[in-house]
């Protein structure tokens, strides 16, 4: 496994803790290949405190040099996409090429008081990105682009510079659905789904491989990633509570308990788990590892994150 292109990249959290250029000063010194940053609107309402991805990473871009900085996910059909396709060109010139494009469209519960809010139908979210996608691509490849959409209408654009990543910066698609799947295989450069078993992330991975093949689609270059929720620990009761704490509790239905839960979505024990887990991953076929570190500090984050570099890191490089 030693010789299989791996990347290893970790999650800011921004809940009452902001400072993302020193977060990824952290994780570049501490060996890891990009930080990603969710985002929000407005999470709720009233509403947990979040941050936008792009300005974000930004932030982050400006703080590193070596750093892949990645929105992880921009909701997509939030923004128009003229203005998306140049803020995202714009941080790929400033970071010289050091942006993953993560998008999706939002599935979680309660969204739609953030799609009301700047007046957008969260019923037509799926359609929205696709046709974002299809706009943006042109824009960051031609020259006096117009179109005229179900959703959107513009004429003779013309975004320049052009990003440093060409022929864009890879679009990595977010979601679990049908939908989602067809998104990344037909029209993105990664899949990166969230809160999936390992068994999940196999059959995901599968259906996306089939997909694109159908369309005679090359996914020699594509990203096959994951959002991994993780709760490392010397001590692996102290793990597993900390995971039931912060997604088991969270996601429990009456048909599954806190623990299972925590159990098949995390990521959950010592270094030593971690590194069999992180195996049967890739097994499952990711290639690409964003993790979420679980603790209700950020010292606790930056803990696992130090204990991952110098216990779990080298074990794959």
């Amino acid at each position: 496994m030693a010789d299989m292109q791996l990347t290893f990249g970790c999650s800011f959290g921004g809940e009452d803790y902001f400072d993302v250029a020193e977060f990824a000063r952290r994780a570049e010194a501490l060996g890891f290949d990009r930080i990603t940053c969710g985002e929000h609107l407005m999470d709720g309402n009233p509403p947990r405190p979040t941050l936008l991805g792009v300005p974000a990473m930004a932030a982050a871009a400006g703080a590193t040099s070596t750093l892949r900085v990645m929105t992880g996910i921009v909701i997509a059909p939030l923004y128009n996409p003229v203005l998306l396709a140049k803020l995202i060109g714009t941080i790929d010139l400033v970071s010289n090429g050091r942006v993953d494009f993560g998008i999706g469209i939002s599935g979680q519960r309660g969204t739609q008081v953030e799609f009301d809010a700047v007046q957008v139908s969260v019923r037509t979210r799926g359609r929205r990105t696709n046709e974002m996608l299809e706009v943006m691509k042109r824009l960051w490849t031609e020259e006096h682009v117009s179109h005229h959409g179900r959703f959107f209408d513009f004429e003779d654009v013309t975004l320049l510079p052009r990003p440093v990543q060409q022929p864009h910066p890879p679009i990595w698609v977010s979601g679990r659905s049908d939908a989602a799947m067809r998104r990344a295989a037909l029209m993105g450069d990664g899949w990166y789904p969230y809160l999936f078993t390992v068994g999940r992330l196999k059959r995901t991975n599968d259906a996306i491989s089939e997909i694109a093949a159908e369309a005679g689609r090359d996914l020699t270059e594509f990203h096959w990633g994951v959002n991994q929720p993780t709760s490392l620990s010397f001590d692996p009761d102290a793990a597993l509570e900390q995971a039931v704490a912060n997604v088991g509790q969270r996601y429990v239905t009456p048909e599954r308990s806190a623990e299972d839960l925590a159990r098949s979505l995390c990521i959950v024990g010592t270094p030593e788990d971690c590194v069999e887990a992180i195996r049967e991953r890739v097994d499952a076929g990711v290639r690409d590892f964003n993790f979420s570190f679980l603790s209700p500090d950020v010292e606790g984050v930056y803990q696992q994150m130090e204990m991952f570099s110098t216990r779990v890191l080298h074990r794959f490089r």
